[in-house]
C-alpha cells in the first residue's frame, strides 16, 4: 500500500473511532429507576434503536442534580419536581418533561405493631412516631427523602419522629435492607420495592394516598453552562424515553405480571 493511501486509510480509522466515541452519554438518575431494574429494560431497547451506549449514575436525586449542575451528565432524570423546576429555572437545562410516574407506598413488618395500616401516610406517621417504632429514612436528599420529609412536616412530626426514628444516608435498596433485618417501617418507591427479594416480615402497609404520587422528569443538561455536553446524543435520549418507542417500552416493564412505571409524557 503507498504512504498516501496509509495515511488516507489511518485518518478514516480515526474519524470513525471519533465517531464511535461520541455515541455515548451519561445520564444522572435516582436509585429507584436502577434499582428497579427499569434501565435494564429500557436501554438495550435504545441502544438498538439509535446506537448510543448510555452509562446510568446511580444516585440520589439531590446528588444526581449537583452531578448534573456540575456538568458531570449529559442528561437528568430525576423524581423531584420542586428542584427540577429550580434546575431548569437556573438555567442549567431549557426545558423538563414529565416521563412517567409510579407511587411511594409505606412497608413495614407485618405484624404493623404501630397500626400503620391503611390509605392515610401522614396518619400513619404520626403512629410510627408515637409508638417510637423502628423507622428507616434514606437520609440522602433524594426524591423519596424529600417526599418522606414532606409527609413528616404534614404530620407535625418534623423535630419528633419518634425514638425508632435512623438515616442510613443511604439508596433506597440498602434502605430495605436494613429495614428487612430490622423489622422498621421504610417509605419507598412502588417500582424498587417490587424488585427487592429480601423481603423478610415487609409487607405493603400504606398504599392508595394521593400524596403517594410519584412523579419523574427528564432533562437534558445546558451546553451553555457546559460545552462538553453532548447534546445531540442527550437530545436523542430525550426524545426516546418520552417519544412512543420509549413510553411503550416504559409501560412494558413488568415483574411477575404488575407494571412498575407508568408513562406520561407531554403529548
Amino acid at each position: 500500500m503507498k504512504p498516501i493511501h496509509k495515511l488516507a486509510t489511518l485518518a478514516a480509522a480515526l474519524l470513525l473511532g471519533g465517531a464511535a466515541l461520541a455515541q455515548n452519554i451519561v445520564v444522572a438518575s435516582t436509585t429507584s429507576t436502577e434499582q428497579s431494574g427499569l434501565f435494564g429494560h429500557l436501554l438495550p431497547q435504545f441502544k438498538q434503536a439509535t446506537g448510543i451506549d448510555v452509562k446510568v449514575v446511580a444516585l440520589g436525586t439531590g446528588q444526581a442534580i449537583d452531578m448534573a449542575r456540575r456538568g458531570d451528565a449529559d442528561v437528568l432524570f430525576v423524581h423531584d419536581k420542586v428542584a427540577e423546576e429550580k434546575f431548569v429555572a437556573d438555567g442549567f437545562s431549557a426545558k423538563r418533561q414529565e416521563v412517567m410516574y409510579n407511587d411511594f407506598v409505606l412497608v413495614g413488618p407485618k405484624a404493623d405493631p404501630a397500626k400503620t395500616a391503611g390509605k392515610d401516610i401522614v396518619a400513619a406517621l404520626k403512629k410510627v412516631a408515637a409508638a417510637n417504632a423502628p423507622f428507616i429514612s434514606r437520609g440522602d436528599k433524594s426524591g423519596t427523602h424529600a417526599a418522606e420529609l414532606r409527609f413528616w412536616k404534614m404530620a407535625d412530626a418534623e423535630a419528633a419522629k419518634g425514638a425508632g426514628y435512623k438515616e442510613c444516608g443511604c439508596g433506597m435498596g440498602p434502605a430495605l435492607n436494613i429495614g428487612s433485618g430490622s423489622n422498621a417501617y421504610v417509605l419507598t418507591d412502588r417500582g424498587t420495592w417490587l424488585n427487592f427479594k429480601n423481603r423478610g416480615e415487609l409487607v405493603v402497609l400504606v398504599e392508595g394516598d394521593q400524596r403517594l404520587f410519584n412523579q419523574y422528569g427528564v432533562m437534558l443538561v445546558s451546553a451553555a453552562k457546559h460545552p462538553q455536553v453532548k447534546t445531540a446524543e442527550g437530545q436523542k435520549f430525550v426524545d426516546w424515553v418520552t417519544g412512543p418507542a420509549g413510553q411503550a417500552a416504559i409501560a412494558s416493564y413488568k415483574i411477575g405480571g404488575e407494571q412498575l412505571f407508568f408513562p406520561n409524557a407531554s403529548k
